[in-house]
């Protein structure tokens, strides 16, 4: 966000600095909430472990539903640490003085295509190449002409969706914060930052419940059909 004030701006006005900055600010945020979760790990978890663990829960059973729960574990690891990611970056940009790097389409066309060539590398590695790409054709033989160039569209279609879906609701969402506390810095901003937080929750679980249903898509070929 050009003009407005960050703290990584005192060092470097450079907008790719600026955003790196913000990159390893989350990066190193994750690892610290990765070492405070295992450095005294017990059986019945306090504190930041217990955050965690319940936060991994929470991400199964939202996948069970989707994959199935010994999919959903198998692709825990991917999904929560893409989600705490996405939470971690959207929620540092409610903060004044610093940016989301989710609200740059560098951070959330890179996400995307990690998410994107692992569904379809998932795919072709249980199903098999002819299987994985016969599924693009339709349950009709006389269809799959038509069908195979729209099943193609539709699956690049996801990379321009789910980035760009990410980027612009958290990019208006700081634009918006911008303005709100230029206008009224001392009042205004409860009910933005309430809102705003909730918008980081909701961005969070959609794209991981997208990733969820587009793995399923991907390895549940026979059961689709």
């Amino acid at each position: 966000m050009g003009g407005i004030f960050t703290f990584a701006g005192l060092i470097n006005h450079s907008h790719d600095f600026i955003f790196l900055f913000h990159i390893f600010l989350v990066a190193f945020i994750m690892f610290v909430l990765a070492r405070l979760a295992t450095a005294k790990m017990q059986l019945v978890p306090s504190g930041v472990q217990n955050v965690m663990e319940a936060y991994l829960e929470g991400v199964i059973s939202m996948g069970k539903d989707v994959i199935g729960e010994e999919l959903a574990r198998k692709y825990l690891p991917l999904i929560a640490t893409l989600g705490l990611f996405v939470f971690v970056s959207n929620m540092i940009g409610i903060i004044p003085g610093f940016e989301a790097p989710s609200s740059n389409l560098n951070m959330t066309l890179a996400l995307t295509l990690i998410v994107f060539f692992y569904y379809n590398y998932e795919g072709i590695r249980v199903n098999g190449v002819i299987h994985y790409f016969a599924h693009f054709m339709g349950p009709l033989k006389v269809l799959a002409p038509l069908m195979f160039p729209i099943e193609i569209v539709s699956h690049f279609s996801r990379i321009v969706s789910l980035s760009f879906r990410l980027f612009g609701n958290i990019k208006g969402e700081d634009l918006f914060l911008a303005v709100v506390l230029m206008l009224a810095p001392w009042v205004a901003p409860m009910p933005a930052y309430a809102l705003l937080t909730f918008s980081a929750f909701l961005q969070t679980f959609i794209f991981m419940i997208l990733t969820y249903v587009y793995l399923a898509g991907a390895v549940l070929i026979s059961e689709d059909h």
